[in-house]
């Protein structure tokens, strides 16, 4: 139902018949996370060999290199492998977890399967294009004039972390865990977008987010402290912040400013918001924030800072 016609193809076959090296084809295919297979396996379909061609036709016309390929193709495996992760949970989970299903539950389901791909398929396109249409003017505006594309970018970073996770954890069961982890990532998520920032990934109890503005990434962090008190019985949020130069990889943020971050979370304490002096630095005008100096703090790995903390105007101690 997924694939279309049954797998026609060898590993062997169908690299042959692509016309790309075997160690070439057996690179993108565990790229895209997917497992190695015995050379005598029956695994592969006609819309396998049409992708294979197409990265040959690449490969050959000197647009990109197989290096590039290899890269393109593990981030195209790790998005779309979550996205089917979670698609496949959110179908199954409406079937009642506390009751076997039945043969006519289990129709159910795939038949919904089935009438969605066509309608989702053209949605995942429009999205992935519009995603891809806002991510590049922001790689490319900074450097609009320039001889060269930065391979740095100057971001605000924030990392966002329930507080007492572990001991939280052990006090619900699977699903109430799941239930915590997958509201506070919508939560997280809606917030972020809705000032024009990014959430990088999730880490459990942890988001990374960024920013092309402080102010925007100030925002995020009071509007996210604000959305989890909203769940009085919840764990409270602390949330570090810092501004600088970050490396974009693989969809992921890489650098100085990303560990400064991710260290002026664990200085902040339940329900605050630590920035570093860069970000503190830059928030002065921004009309109802507010930064209350406190000491200095030796951070492993990045020496002495000089934190702030970043609270609603009027807010008090």
């Amino acid at each position: 139902m997924f694939l279309g016609p049954a797998p026609t193809y060898t590993r062997r076959q169908i690299a042959e018949a692509a016309d790309v090296p075997q160690e070439l084809a057996g690179r993108v295919w565990r790229a895209l996370g997917f497992a190695s297979l015995a050379d005598d396996a029956v695994a592969f379909t006609a819309a396998d060999l049409g992708a294979l061609r197409r990265i040959r036709r690449l490969i050959d016309s000197g647009v990109l290199d197989e290096q590039t390929v290899i890269r393109m193709a593990r981030a195209l495996g790790r998005t779309t492998s979550r996205l089917a992760q979670w698609q496949a949970e959110i179908m199954i989970g409406t079937l009642d977890p506390n009751v076997p299903p039945s043969d006519a539950d289990l129709v159910r389901v795939m038949e919904t399967a089935r009438a969605l791909l066509p309608d989702f398929e053209q949605t995942l396109v429009h999205v992935w294009r519009s995603q891809l249409a806002a991510v590049v003017s922001r790689l490319i505006s900074p450097s609009v004039g320039d001889d060269a594309l930065p391979s740095r970018l100057t971001l605000a970073v924030g990392f966002a972390d329930l507080v007492a996770f572990t001991r939280v954890s052990r006090q619900l069961d699977e699903m109430a865990l799941a239930d915590l982890l997958e509201g506070f990532e919508v939560r997280a998520s809606d917030v972020i977008a809705s000032h024009g920032g990014r959430l990088v990934k999730t880490l459990g109890d942890e988001v990374l987010f960024t920013a092309d503005e402080p102010r925007a990434a100030a925002l995020i962090a009071l509007d996210l402290l604000d959305e989890m008190k909203l769940d009085e019985k919840g764990p409270d949020l602390r949330i570090g912040l810092a501004w600088g130069p970050v490396l974009p990889m693989m969809g992921d943020v890489f650098g100085t400013t990303v560990n400064l971050a991710a260290r002026l979370t664990s200085l902040a304490r339940p329900g605050t918001i630590v920035v570093d002096d860069g970000m503190g630095g830059t928030l002065g005008d921004v009309p109802g924030v507010e930064l209350l100096k406190i000491r200095r703090r030796p951070v492993r790995g990045l020496g002495v800072v000089q934190p702030y903390v970043l609270r609603r105007a009027g807010q008090g101690d």
